[in-house]
């Protein structure tokens, strides 16, 4: 069955299970002296816990969201739809299926009955997010990545995690926005396509004495050879005229920020994702607090 709860394929310490393992820990050493220094723990790490988390929401909170048409390129928030590049498809790696992104884990339980990776990945393949101004290319490379699709299934020894974004699912991102221009390339592109078009002319003499020998003499004079060479010239613009119309104004890419800011990827709308990180943000503040105080009286 596809996992209904969230998960987040970022710092594992955002949420309380960090504190878990401390206590797990703790309780081995059989030693009361070892809990107020537990407690310590927690309460260092909720701290920072708190700071990713507050973080997390004061950026999804606070960042407008833009149109890919019309957005400023650098720091954006864009929502829309996941799809594929035209001629893509990318499937996950474990069951096979359709997505735009996805990430895996192959687990092996050990002697002790603890569970080992033995292998893992995520995909780095290029998707879009579209809405209906237009379609941006998302570089996952690097992302953090919120999602509720995923499943864990066992077999023997062996357990499987997979972690989905769907295909035309709802998509929501943050990260480095900017624009590459597509353009004829001016005037240096422009005389290697002349060069290239007088070249396979000149393979051709028969169509080329045909086209340029205006006296029939059988051969091309000086005149009749300036002739020539023009004439490429003007079919090579004719040509970009042409095509005009198929260009776009430019490709839009959205990748991790180079100053380490935070990219994010998630299947669900901002509002939601942002309530959770300040749930969490408070959640630990109080555990900052409470195991600060109670550590600092145990000892």
């Amino acid at each position: 069955m596809i996992g209904k709860s969230t998960r987040s394929l970022g710092p594992w310490w955002l949420t309380g299970s960090a504190h878990f393992f401390i206590l797990v820990i703790a309780f081995q050493f059989e030693d009361p002296a070892v809990i107020p220094w537990a407690l310590l723990a927690m309460s260092g790490v909720s701290f920072f816990a708190w700071l990713g988390n507050h973080r997390r929401y004061r950026q999804i909170h606070d960042l407008p969201t833009s149109k890919i048409a019309s957005a400023a390129q650098g720091y954006v928030e864009l929502t829309g739809r996941s799809d594929l590049i035209d001629g893509g498809m990318i499937h996950s790696r474990l069951r096979g299926l359709p997505c735009c992104w996805y990430h895996y884990t192959v687990e092996e339980k050990n002697s002790d009955d603890k569970w080992h990776t033995i292998d893992k990945g995520t995909s780095v393949a290029h998707f879009l997010l579209v809405d209906d101004t237009g379609s941006c290319v998302i570089s996952p490379e690097g992302a953090e990545v919120v999602t509720s699709e995923h499943q864990t299934w066992r077999e023997g020894r062996m357990r499987y995690t997979e972690w989905l974004l769907p295909h035309r699912d709802v998509l929501y991102a943050i990260g480095e926005f900017t624009t590459h221009g597509r353009h004829t390339g001016g005037a240096a592109e422009e005389r290697a396509e002349v060069s290239a078009l007088l070249a396979n002319w000149k393979e051709d003499k028969s169509t080329l004495l045909k086209r340029f020998d205006l006296d029939q003499d059988g051969h091309i004079d000086l005149k009749e050879w300036e002739l020539a060479r023009a004439q490429p010239i003007r079919e090579v613009r004719k040509q970009q005229a042409d095509n005009a119309h198929k260009l776009v104004e430019g490709l839009h890419l959205l990748r991790k920020p180079a100053d380490g800011r935070l990219f994010l990827l998630a299947n669900e709308m901002p509002d939601t994702l942002g309530r959770r990180y300040r749930w969490w943000s408070w959640f630990h503040l109080v555990v900052l607090l409470g195991t600060g105080i109670g550590g600092l009286v145990l000892f």
